[in-house]
């Protein structure tokens, strides 16, 4: 049977593993028909180049992103953890929410070169090591480091407000908030709830019947309860939960490995034993 869409994801190269969450490529079969894609915010933001195309960046998302992909389309990509945002962009990032625009439009007149770049790769995996490698040249600088203590801590589940997180980082809250949204482009408070989410769909992933499950899995996520879920998810992903699982089944049940981007958020459930 052919896979009508696959997506593959890695983990960073080791001196990247700083700025880098994943890398990972998107394919869709040429006997296909077109594939409707819809993404859930990350947090992050992403370097992305459909083979043969420019290539584009896509700056943190507040909301769903849906796309339409052609038969035969193969896409590659680089997402940045959200603390290391402006260092890739050589801007706050803030500039950038909900905006997915061509690389010329950020770096100049880069976007032919990385597009031959891409393009010129034996395959979809060497395609992405270069786009990979184009990252940590651009890399300007280290992520802020009062932010990504912040962002590890709240990728790590903790619930405390912003103003708790302000005194134990010995910042004020508006200090917090400015940083957070000149690294991240995100309030502590929104990349919060997105992480929060994000924790939700990989306990799902790790779950053999997520459907089934959804309430124990939203209080493990961080919820209050199931319908806190569900307000969120509108927000988030644009559907109910059990709907967006439901395609997830039919879509990823063929082997997609999402470890890279997901280990992260369950690590501290894991060792709790709270992980299915």
């Amino acid at each position: 049977m052919t896979v009508a869409h696959d997506v593959r994801e890695w983990w960073p190269a080791p001196a990247l593993a700083r700025h880098v969450t994943c890398v990972w490529t998107q394919t869709v079969s040429s006997l296909s028909a077109a594939f409707t894609h819809r993404k859930a915010p990350h947090g992050g933001v992403e370097l992305v180049c459909a083979v043969g195309s420019i290539p584009r960046i896509f700056g943190p998302q507040t909301g769903p992103v849906e796309e339409t992909l052609a038969p035969g389309t193969t896409i590659v990509g680089v997402r940045l953890r959200p603390e290391a945002a402006s260092s890739l962009l050589g801007m706050p990032a803030s500039e950038l929410v909900d905006l997915a625009l061509d690389v010329d439009d950020v770096w100049g007149d880069q976007g032919k070169a990385l597009q031959e770049l891409v393009t010129g790769a034996g395959s979809a995996e060497e395609a992405a090591a270069r786009l990979q490698r184009t990252v940590g040249e651009r890399l300007a600088a280290a992520p802020d480091p009062v932010v990504a203590e912040g962002v590890r801590r709240l990728t790590y589940g903790q619930r405390a407000g912003v103003a708790s997180m302000a005194s134990s980082l010995f910042i004020s809250e508006r200090q917090l908030r400015r940083r957070f949204e000149a690294a991240t482009g995100l309030t502590p408070t929104t990349l919060h709830r997105i992480l929060r989410f994000q924790r939700f769909l990989a306990l799902a992933w790790t779950s053999r019947r997520p459907r089934s499950h959804i309430g124990r899995l939203a209080v493990e996520a961080g919820y209050t309860d199931q319908a806190h879920l569900h307000r969120e998810a509108a927000r988030l992903e644009g559907r109910t939960p059990r709907a967006f699982l439901s395609e997830s089944e039919q879509r990823c049940g063929c082997g997609h490995d999402h470890s890279a981007s997901y280990a992260p958020l369950l690590r501290h459930l894991t060792q709790r034993g709270l992980a299915a």
